[in-house]
């Protein structure tokens, strides 16, 4: 086993270009081989890399890469582009977020006591049941911005179709923020009964989206102005990094949430920076090694022997989750009047499920009871693992049929 950070680096990035390599042989995207080379390097299979050094030791990496993630997910929301499309993908992101959250909450609300047995002392397994099943509902509404990014930049995706897609998965990683605040809030006063009052439920998620708002528009109009000292590209990717990096940080220590905070950087930039692209476009050039480090740091998390435990839990989070995104996709799509390949398509580009929800569901492993946390987690991973190898071709496929790849 390698316990030396630096060198599970270097193996991550050899084998995620490998990965990568191998998966377009394949006719599939990178990101797919990026997840398998880290399956391979965990404890399950090759045993390269251990649970201490994927888990604790690279956390900062995994931080790092959802900040730039977010950033640039923020920077495709140019008002411009988006005033025409507005209505549609305000519809389309309650709806689809809706659907999965109602849908993984209720079926697991009948499916918990079925799938496992697990009592905590003191706890009626009815509050248990209840705080696993709204946590993993508003973790399943999340979509994985990663994924998506990847493909476009592997395949220079652009039109209307992109355009939509992007700003639905912009909001609905906000909304995604919001309902899991709200649900790890009424999750700790179910389990803890007294310790949590109603003013703190109704008032907490607000703070913090008020607080990583705060943040945000501090760190992106800084950013903004600070910009017009670097003189060449190398200087400007200075910057950025070092944006995301404080914007990130600051919202950790002041327990704001760093992926809205760092979607409101992008957005303050692409919006209110004439030379916003140069902002963008520097992130090209590491853009490969960010999302092979990141994919193969998710893949390396996956423990074949808690997913056996798991693995039926993990599979129904995946096909319920499915269900309820394309169920509000497609309402949303009509209520909106979208155009017909937005209807037919949309809902598999919102397929993709990775970065976003494997952090929330770390964060949920926190304040959920020992014994249920790794249940959860690992359930919730398997799922994100079987997604990420299944959505990806269906990602791409739908960016074919809708005409916007070469």
């Amino acid at each position: 086993m390698i316990n030396h950070p630096l060198l599970a680096v270097g193996l991550l990035l050899i084998g995620s270009f490998l990965g990568g390599r191998a998966a377009n042989a394949l006719k599939l995207p990178r990101v797919s081989g990026y997840l398998v080379a880290g399956m391979l390097m965990s404890p399950s299979f090759l045993n390269i890399l251990p649970s201490s050094v994927t888990s604790h030791d690279l956390a900062s990496l995994t931080e790092i890469a959802l900040g730039i993630i977010a950033y640039s997910i923020g920077g495709s929301l140019v008002y411009k582009r988006l005033k025409q499309l507005g209505k549609s993908i305000a519809w389309i992101t309650v709806a689809q977020a809706t659907g999965a959250f109602l849908f993984t909450t209720i079926s697991l609300l009948l499916l918990w006591p079925l799938l496992t047995d697990f009592t905590i002392s003191g706890v009626s397994d009815r509050n248990v049941t209840w705080a696993v099943a709204i946590v993993i509902g508003a973790i399943s509404a999340a979509t994985a911005p990663g994924a998506v990014l990847a493909i476009i930049s592997e395949y220079r995706a652009k039109g209307p179709f992109t355009t939509t897609l992007l700003g639905v998965i912009a909001l609905d990683d906000g909304l995604t923020i919001i309902l899991f605040a709200i649900a790890s809030t009424i999750a700790n006063m179910l389990l803890n009964p007294g310790t949590v009052s109603l003013l703190k439920m109704a008032v907490a998620p607000f703070l913090e989206i008020g607080l990583s708002a705060f943040i945000g528009v501090i760190t992106g109009f800084g950013l903004k102005y600070g910009v017009r000292l670097a003189r060449r590209p190398s200087s400007v990717l200075m910057l950025v990094l070092g944006a995301v990096c404080v914007a990130s940080g600051a919202s950790s220590v002041l327990h704001a949430s760093p992926l809205l905070t760092n979607m409101i950087v992008g957005f303050i930039v692409a919006n209110w920076e004439p030379k916003h692209h140069q902002l963008f476009h520097v992130l090209e050039q590491i853009e490969e090694p960010i999302f092979g480090l990141f994919f193969s740091l998710a893949g390396a998390h996956f423990d074949i022997t808690v997913i056996k435990q798991a693995g039926l839990l993990g599979l129904a989070i995946l096909v319920i989750r499915v269900m309820g995104k394309q169920a509000g996709t497609w309402l949303g799509a009509n209520l909106s009047k979208a155009s017909p390949t937005v209807k037919k398509y949309l809902g598999l580009g919102l397929f993709p499920q990775a970065g976003v929800t494997v952090g929330l569901v770390l964060i949920a492993e926190e304040f959920l009871p020992s014994g249920v946390n790794d249940i959860v987690v690992n359930a919730v991973i398997g799922s994100v693992i079987l997604n990420e190898l299944i959505a990806p071709p269906l990602v791409t496929f739908a960016f074919k049929k809708a005409g916007e790849i070469k």
